[in-house]
């Protein structure tokens, strides 16, 4: 498999082969586990407590937006552990230095936002 598509093709068969093995096991699985279904096991489980009342529950949203800015915060240290790496490297400092401070920036605009929405404040 030579030529420009050739690399592509072999993408490709890994891709298959990879699908192949997937499935074989999760063919194997269903074929070797033993299958013995009890009202017991086919009720939900609620962190070892029976389940009570409808499945439907409502969350507040503030708890969706402290999802949010973890997000924000995990991005934020996952970029500066390699900037800390690159910035030490000849030929890079300034540029990466404006670079980090300009995505230090806009981390602080949503920080600074967030704040005054009084997102940040426990009621």
């Amino acid at each position: 498999m030579g030529g420009y598509f050739g690399s592509y093709a072999l993408v490709v068969v890994l891709f298959a082969i990879g699908a192949v093995v997937v499935a074989a096991a999760l063919f194997a699985n269903r074929m070797l586990r033993p299958s013995r279904p009890t009202p017991e096991k086919l009720t939900s489980y609620e962190c070892g407590v029976d389940p009570v009342g409808e499945g439907w529950a409502q969350s507040q949203v503030r708890y969706y937006v402290f999802t949010y800015l973890y997000v924000v915060f995990a991005v934020d240290a996952v970029f500066l552990f390699p900037w800390a790496t690159v910035y030490a490297a000849p030929g890079f400092g300034m540029t990466t230095l404006v670079e980090m401070f300009l995505f230090l920036g806009f981390i602080a605009l949503g920080i600074l936002y967030a704040w005054r929405k009084r997102v940040l404040a426990w009621t």
